[in-house]
This record gives structure tokens, sequence and C-alpha cells, in this order.
């Protein structure tokens, strides 16, 4: 058969979990007609959407780095397919693992399988006749792109794993198959081949834009090369002692147990590289304008729009898949009148903890600021007349949610607040938000409620519309990369590899601050700070872009993965989850802090569990310690 003279990886139940013999079952079931996938441009292109295909659901509750300690849920919704709050709540299993991407179950799809299809595209995208050499080498280049993706996602997830650089033969025998598990820097560099290799054949910027939006470009293709070089410089991934023992039959130690400093200054190289390419794109910071607002209500509107105005253009990277802006948007909206509850649910909430994280009207932590009464901010308090685009005046509320910076108006909302815009745009009649027990965004039956009493504003489109009947949504992309991620993470590199921060260290955090209405971090820790000299040390000022960060981009799916490269996940994702008790009736009873889970997060939860199958039918196969 002509097929047998290309090489075709074997589907996962070969790969890792080669039995003694029967190779019929590693077939794949489309062998019949794989010549037909490349005969002509239409099915080369249907086979390229394929390779996308196996992306993780960025955006939707199923997303892997949903659910973190910023983000929460409840047990009363267990159809929905919240699976990383399932596994935070109670922990993962090795036996049928939860979002198990190695080998497709608990809701995963098989990223094994979408490296096989994208390596079935690199070695046969020529064959097709009736395309260009320029269009063959494009979608090799995203091919490529999605190869080195989905090891990438995967080396997040499981650390070291095998490297796929191309497809097995048909006749490959049990020893070919029996692969291991790579070093974590040799899976690193070959990812950063790839991407090195697919850059040249990737437009710098998206010229039909109807059809071909979250296609590959080379400033995703480079952004993703600084985020792999930075995750391999930052302390999870850099001289970990943790993980000394994975050593594998070869004697291979999986995990560099060295600290090396260069790696830093790498990541630093690339992410300037980065920036300078999205700046030659097109992509800059995002300024929300909206004519007949005041400048407070602007700020406060604007971080939404920042993650849901479709393809704006500090969206580097976005997805768009079907439904993604529906789902969002009914998992976080709150009902704001009674009869709204048809299509509401608010299941998907901030915790506590991101509520304190935000900073405070001056522009630095809110136990850090000497004019913040932090020690009293769970004490009531009544709303003043010269707070009202903040909260409804005159009534109760937390001193919590006073004095607080724009953007935590922007991303949370909270009992006897407001939320701006659905088809509410007049700053003077937002809508109310009363989540006490018994009111219209209040508890209503075992699935529509927050359990926090806290609401995802962030995450909804300002001009989705709100009826009394119905709420029609309008559709956008959830950002995978943006622009202030990149300034961010080039601020946090740079600053690693100095002995203390410079002004471009400071410069690049305060564009981020400057569009979010505050003043710089030098200004700002200098006059309000307990801390006023922070930032003039590396690991003060790390501090404050770990923050910056967490705020920034909170719950968009970046802090999961952030806190484990840091090192911190057994710190900051253990322990109790917290907010207003939801079931409160009354102001006294209502603002009490309550646990409502405690988290146990320890070593052996910070990488995926390897399925026990596989690990039993390939025993070259090292599991993840701890399983």
């Amino acid at each position: 058969m002509k097929i047998l003279k290309y090489k075709i990886l074997v589907l996962l139940s070969l790969v890792f979990s080669v039995g003694a013999c029967d190779y019929l079952d590693i077939v794949p079931d489309n062998i019949a007609t794989m010549d037909h996938a490349f005969s002509d441009k239409t099915r080369a292109e249907q086979f390229l959407f394929q390779c996308y295909s196996y992306m993780p659901r960025n955006g939707l509750p199923q997303a892997p780095g949903r659910f973190d300690d910023f983000m929460w849920s409840h047990p009363g919704v267990e159809w929905l397919n919240q699976q990383q709050y399932k596994v935070l709540r109670d922990r993962n299993n090795a036996n049928n693992p939860t979002l198990g991407y190695w080998a497709g179950t608990g809701g995963a799809t098989n990223l094994f399988i979408g490296i096989r299809d994208c390596n079935i595209l690199i070695e046969r995208i020529n064959e097709v006749v009736d395309m260009n050499q320029f269009e063959k080498d494009r979608y090799m280049a995203e091919a490529k792109f999605l190869k080195a993706f989905y090891h990438y996602t995967l080396l997040q997830m499981y650390g070291p794993i095998p490297i796929i650089k191309e497809n097995l033969p048909i006749s490959a025998d049990e020893e070919e198959v029996s692969v291991f598990r790579e070093p974590v820097d040799e899976v690193v560099d070959y990812i950063v081949q790839l991407l090195d290799e697919a850059t040249p054949y990737l437009p710098l910027v998206i010229q039909e834009q109807v059809m071909e939006m979250g296609r590959i470009t080379q400033p995703i293709a480079l952004s993703l090369k600084a985020k792999v070089l930075v995750t391999a410089a930052s302390p999870l991934f850099n001289g970990n002692s943790d993980y000394q023992t994975m050593v594998d039959k070869r004697g291979v130690q999986l995990f560099n147990q060295t600290y090396d400093a260069t790696k830093w200054d790498k990541a630093v190289i690339a992410l300037k590289n980065a920036i300078d390419t999205c700046h030659l794109a097109g992509h800059e910071l995002y300024e929300f304008q909206y004519i007949g607002i005041s400048e407070p209500t602007r700020l406060i509107a604007q971080p939404s729009r920042i993650v849901t105005d479709k393809w704006n253009p500090e969206h580097v990277w976005g997805t768009g898949h079907f439904g993604l802006s529906r789902t969002s948007e009914e998992f976080t909206i709150p009902a704001f009148l009674p009869d709204h509850n048809q299509f509401c649910r608010s299941v998907t909430v901030p915790t506590l903890k991101a509520v304190e994280a935000f900073y405070s009207e001056n522009g630095v932590p809110i136990n850090e600021d000497i004019y913040y009464d932090y020690a009293n901010r769970y004490e009531l308090t009544v709303v003043q007349n010269e707070d009202y685009l903040y909260a409804q005046p005159n009534t109760i509320t937390a001193r919590l949610h006073l004095k607080r910076e724009p953007r935590f108006y922007g991303s949370i909302g909270f009992d006897n607040g407001w939320w701006y815009g659905i088809s509410r745009f007049n700053e003077n009649e937002q809508w109310p938000i009363n989540a006490k027990a018994g009111e219209a965004s209040g508890p209503r039956g075992i699935e529509r409620y927050s359990s926090t009493s806290f609401f995802v504003k962030k995450l909804s489109n300002f001009n989705a519309t709100y009826s009394s009947t119905n709420y029609i949504t309008t559709a956008w992309d959830f950002p995978i990369i943006r622009l202030a991620d990149l300034y961010l993470l080039y601020a946090e590199a740079l600053n690693e590899t100095l002995e203390s921060p410079s002004e471009e260290v400071y410069h690049y955090v305060d564009l981020v601050r400057a569009r979010a209405g505050l003043r710089g971090v030098v200004e700002s820790w200098s006059n309000y700070s307990s801390q006023g000299e922070k930032y003039t040390t590396r690991e003060g000022m790390r501090e404050i872009i770990h923050q910056e960060r967490s705020i920034e981009l909170a719950f968009e799916e970046v802090r999961f993965w952030d806190v484990r490269r840091w090192g911190l996940a057994t710190q900051e994702f253990n322990g109790p989850v917290q907010g207003w008790y939801y079931q409160g009736e009354d102001d006294a009873e209502f603002y009490r802090v309550t646990n409502i889970h405690d988290v146990v997060y320890t070593v052996r939860d910070i990488f995926w569990p390897i399925r026990n199958y596989d690990i039993s039918v390939n025993p070259n196969l090292l599991q993840n310690l701890g399983w």
C-alpha cells in the first residue's frame, strides 16, 4: 500500500500503551482516506483546521487554567464541564485523570494525537498539487507552531514529556514505541527550534481578517517562544530540587538541578523581540473610548473591553470558538432583576483572595497603603454620595469595597455595587447588584448563585443586551496572549537579570498601570506604601510584578500557570476559599467572611498524573512525583 511509504504516528494506544502484540489496533481509522486528505487545497485546509482543533478550550469553564485561588464555583452544577474546579476541590487521580491531556481523559483532548496530525501535515503538504509554495510553507509553519504549542502545553502540565519529532512507521516494534520522557531542557530546546523554523514563513499580520483571524502570525510565534523561555527560566523548571528523584531507567535526570541565570537572559532577548514585532504588526495597549461618560466610568468599563472587544489591537493571539462568549457570560453575570433568572447562573466567581489582591485607590496593596484602613476592611459602612460611581449611595457595604483602584470596579461585582453596560450605558443608571438572599442577584435554587457573593465583571461584553425576557450577547474572542502580558513578562525577566531594578523595568510596568489610571511604581510606593523602598530591590520588585500580573490578567487563565512557574503553588493554592455568606439575608448575616472549601494542594498536585494504565504498558514512562 502506498500509505506504508509514509511515517504515521502510531495512535496513543501504541505510543504510550503498547501491548505485547496486536498491531492492527494501532492503524488510524482514516488510513484508507489519508491520500485524499492532501489531494487538493480544500482538503489540506480542512486537515490544517483539524490540527487546530486539539487546542484546550481557553475561555470556557473546562479550560485547564480557569480555576485557581482567584476563581471558584460550587458543587450544585456538576453537569457543567468545570474540570479544573473539580481537580482543586477533589484533587486528581491516576486511574482516570481529570483533564488528562496525555491520553484524552476527563474532559481533555489527546494532545499527542494533535501532534500526530501536525506531523502528518508537515510530511505531506508538499503533495498538494493546487497550492503554491508560499501557501505550502505557511501551512507547514502553522503545523510546526501547533506542534510546538502542544508540546509546551504538555510540558506545563506534566513536566518532562516525550518529544515527538516525527511519526513512527507502522512497522515500529515494541522497543521503538516504548518511549521515554525527555529532560525539561531538551523539551524546551525542541519547542524553541520548532518556533524558530516556523516564524519566517508566517505572516506579520492577517490580511483576510474575516476568514483567517485566529490563525498564527509571526507575533504569536515569537510571543509563544518568549513565554516558553520565561517558563524554562522560572523556579519550577530552573534548578528545582523538589524533583531531584525524577531519574528514569536510563539514569537521565529529568529536571535540571542547577539554577541557570542565563535562562533569564535568553527570555529577555526573546521578549524584546516579540514586543518589537508586535509593535511592528500594529499591536498596542488598548484604551477604551466612549463619548458621554466620565473618566472614572471609562476606567471601570475598560477591563472588560480589553478582554471582550473582538480582535482589538492588544490581542496578540485569541480564540473565538463557537459559543465562547455566551457561555462565559452565562456563568459569570448575575441577575439584576427577578426575571433575569432564566439566563444568569453566576457560578464562576471571584474569591475573597482575588478581591483583596487589587490595589487601593493609591495604586499599592491594601495591606501596605498607609491611608487605607486595612485592619477594619470587613467592617460595614454607609456608601457616601461621593462614591456614587462605585457603589449604590446610602446603602450598607463593607469598607473592603471602597477606595479601590479602577480595575477592581471593572473586574469584580459586589453587593450594593454597580454593573455598567449590557444595555445600560448611562453611568447614572447602571445595573444594581443586590446579592443577599432574597434579592435579585442573590441565590436562586441549587444552581444559580455565587458561592462567594462576588461576580466576575471582566468576562462579559459591554455591548450585550439584557431585556426582561432575553439576553443577546456580542461575539468576542478570548485572549490567549495580549500585549500587557508581554510587557509585564519583559519587566519580570529583565528584573531577574539585574542586581536592582532599572528604569526600563519600571517603564514596562508603568505602561500597564498608566492605562489603568494609576501612578507609576516609584511614585506610588514612595508616597503611599508602608514599604516605601520595596521597588528598589530585585526581590521587592519581583513581588510588585507578580501582583501586577495577578491584577491585570485576573480571570484570564494566566495566574494558574504563573503561580506554578513561580514555585508558589503549594503556598498560594493551599488553604481556605473564602467569600461573604451568600445565604445571608441582612447586612450583619451576609457580611461575614465564610470558609467555602479548604483546598489541599501539595507538591504532588503541581504536575498532572500520567494514567496508571499507560505506565503499566510502557515501563519506560516514569510517573510524576507522588502518583
